[in-house]
C-alpha cells in the first residue's frame, strides 16, 4: 500500500491495564510498561523526576486490513462529520501508532509503573520519553467540538464503566 518503510525497535511491552479494545472508561488504570531485557536499567536513570511519560506504542490488536483512510464518520457515528482517516485517532492509522501521555508513579528495575497509559495489555511500546513542558504545543490548541463530545467518557474511572 506505501512506497516505503522503516523498522523500529520494540523497547518493552504493557502489562496490566485495559484489555478488550474498549472506546471509553480509561482513567484510573495503573498498567506497567516492562522494558526489553536488552535495555539496562541505566537508560533509566532520573526519570522518576519527572510526573509524565509520552509513550509511543502500535495498535497491535489491529491489522492491515483495518486502515481506513477515506473520510468516514468517527466511531461511524453519522452526527459527526466525515474525516479523513488522518483525523482519527485509532488503530486505522497507516502505521497503527498511539500516544499517550500516562502519569509516571514509580520505577522497579525495567518496569515503569504509570497510570492513565490508554494501551491495552500486551501492546508493544514503541518508544518513551518524559514530557518536558516546553516541548507541548505552543500557543493555543482549538479543535471542532466533535472531538469533545465523543470522547466525554475517554478518562471516566475505569470503574465506573458499564
Amino acid at each position: 500500500m506505501f512506497d516505503q518503510y522503516i523498522r523500529v525497535p520494540v523497547i518493552g511491552t504493557v502489562v496490566g491495564g485495559h484489555s478488550g479494545r474498549l472506546d471509553d472508561f480509561k482513567g484510573n488504570v495503573e498498567s506497567i510498561i516492562r522494558l526489553a531485557p536488552s535495555i539496562p536499567e541505566s537508560a533509566l536513570q532520573g526519570i522518576e523526576e519527572f510526573s509524565h511519560l509520552q509513550v509511543i506504542w502500535h495498535f497491535s490488536l489491529g491489522s492491515d486490513a483495518d486502515i481506513e483512510l477515506p473520510p468516514r464518520s468517527p466511531r461511524d457515528n453519522p452526527a459527526w462529520p466525515a474525516t479523513g482517516g488522518l483525523v482519527h485517532r485509532n488503530h486505522r492509522r497507516p502505521a497503527r501508532l498511539g500516544t499517550s501521555f500516562p502519569r509516571l508513579l514509580r520505577v522497579d528495575g525495567r518496569d515503569l509503573h504509570v497510570e492513565d497509559l490508554d494501551a491495552d495489555d500486551g501492546t508493544p511500546v514503541i518508544d518513551l520519553v518524559p514530557v518536558f513542558k516546553e516541548m507541548m504545543p505552543r500557543g493555543p490548541v482549538y479543535q471542532p467540538a466533535w472531538p469533545t463530545e465523543m470522547l466525554s467518557d475517554y478518562w471516566e474511572s475505569a470503574e465506573k464503566r458499564p
